[in-house]
């Protein structure tokens, strides 16, 4: 009995179409990555267990692909527990590895372990699959791409300035014009919760501040005071509920409400650098906004903390993030590597790029020339125009089986049609004859018979 075919959950396959645009955005992204001087490493697809596992939290531990050993070894595990008499002993570990989860933690492990050969600061890119034992659902997957740049072993904040610039560099070669960079600091967070009284609550406020957009002054409020937060705390950040105008408006505000918070003022100093050097620098099509509701990571991040936005219009959760943390390697005894670095959300800037019809020609261009195939001897005279077409770097491909009637000559045409192939040669006996091939436009249904060295020229 033959069996349905499926593919697991939270899994896709991917059209040659589809595989092509992919790879538009993913070349143009490490093309970029190239350009700021970054580095690429890969890493396993799978990590000791113990590499991954308490590096993300009780929820993130939970959605961590594990992989059974393999062979003999649980039959073996089984054995030894009967020969034992102890039940307890089928409980050793029957997983020792597992799926990366994410690229942070693989790439902090590789810089551990090859510290030695490491040039600091070290500038490295990354862009591997990773997978999530996570609910599928719209947008969320169990196996995606991540694109991730990073440096570790600086803390200057011309670092923070290049990613700044780097969003800016990609999105405008992706003709995605007018994305919003929305930037703040842990620090300045910390510093709002230093002087209101509620550095213990830290995490409650942010979180409820983020929700500013969806639910309101009045919803944020209920909420914080459902957590705790005193009327009165709240009242003195009131300002923060209506904050707006420019970059250096905004901080303008916080520096008066955070005059008295060392930490707070620190991470407005940062903020203001980043800003002073872009304004100076200037962007091509991208937007730097300070956002004091963003707390991404804020469990991760000690500095600077990066989102990204779609241009206004577009439904669209975040295409991009990041931020700077102060001891990444630490997690694995190399301490005080401070570092900072962003990722690019690749499926969903290929949603926002479909949605605007951004994607040029050119990146799904296939097969640009198909040679109908009129039989062994034809074939082999093809296939001398075809070997010097490939060699001038011009795609071409002849049809595997010979026109023996029209029927065959009309499913030719129809492959040809269907690939969406703009041009069409036809070289029978009366082109080899005069040694000529005949050179159709698809497109325009216009033809001109040429040499074979007319052909690569039409063709380039």
């Amino acid at each position: 009995m033959s069996t349905k075919p499926s593919i697991p959950k939270g899994t896709r396959d991917f059209s040659p179409e589809e595989v092509a645009k992919r790879s538009y955005i993913m070349n143009t992204i490490r093309t970029q990555f190239q350009h700021f001087g970054f580095q690429p490493i890969e890493t396993p697809s799978f990590e000791n267990s113990s590499t991954l596992m308490g590096k993300y939290g009780e929820e993130g531990d939970r959605l961590i692909f594990k992989i059974l050993n393999s062979g003999d070894y649980l039959r073996k595990v089984k054995d030894d527990a009967f020969a034992k008499a102890d039940s307890t002993a089928l409980t050793p570990q029957i997983s020792e590895k597992a799926l990366r989860y994410d690229l942070t933690v693989p790439f902090a492990r590789y810089v551990v372990q090859h510290q030695n050969d490491i040039v600091f600061p070290f500038k490295r890119f990354q862009m591997q699959p990773v997978w999530r034992a996570d609910r599928p659902q719209k947008g969320r997957f169990r196996e995606f791409y991540q694109c991730d740049a990073d440096v570790v072993g600086s803390d200057s904040l011309w670092q923070e300035v290049e990613f700044v610039q780097l969003y800016d560099a990609v999105f405008s070669t992706l003709k995605l014009e007018e994305v919003t960079i929305k930037m703040n600091n842990r620090k300045v967070l910390s510093g709002i919760a230093e002087v209101i009284g509620a550095s213990d609550k830290l995490i409650d406020f942010t979180v409820a501040l983020d929700k500013l957009d969806k639910i309101g002054e009045e919803g944020v409020t209920k909420e914080m005071l459902a957590k705790g937060i005193t009327q009165e705390a709240i009242d003195k950040v009131a300002s923060l509920f209506t904050l707006s105008g420019t970059f250096g408006d905004q901080l303008g505000t916080l520096k008066t409400l955070l005059a008295d918070s060392e930490t707070g003022m620190e991470g407005i100093n940062e903020l203001l650098f980043i800003n002073d050097a872009i304004e100076s620098l200037g962007l091509q099509t991208a937007t730097l906004q300070l956002d004091v509701t963003l707390a991404r990571g804020l469990n991760y991040y000690t500095g600077a903390i990066f989102e990204v936005s779609a241009p206004e219009g577009v439904k669209m959760g975040s295409i991009g993030g990041g931020g700077r943390y102060a001891d990444l390697t630490g997690i694995f005894g190399l301490k005080d590597m401070s570092g900072v670095g962003i990722s690019f959300g690749l499926d969903r800037i290929y949603l926002v790029i479909e949605e605007l019809g951004l994607f040029p020609e050119e990146a799904t261009e296939g097969v640009k020339v198909f040679f109908v195939n009129f039989g062994d001897q034809e074939a082999g005279y093809a296939m001398q125009a075809i070997s010097k077409l490939r060699q001038a770097g011009i795609s071409a491909e002849l049809y595997p089986d010979a026109v023996t009637s029209n029927k065959q000559m009309k499913k030719q045409m129809t492959y040809a049609n269907r690939r969406n192939i703009p041009f069409l040669v036809l070289a029978g006996k009366e082109e080899m004859d005069a040694k000529q091939y005949t050179l159709k436009n698809m497109a325009e249904g216009s033809q001109e018979t040429v040499t074979i060295d007319e052909l690569v020229a039409a063709l380039k």
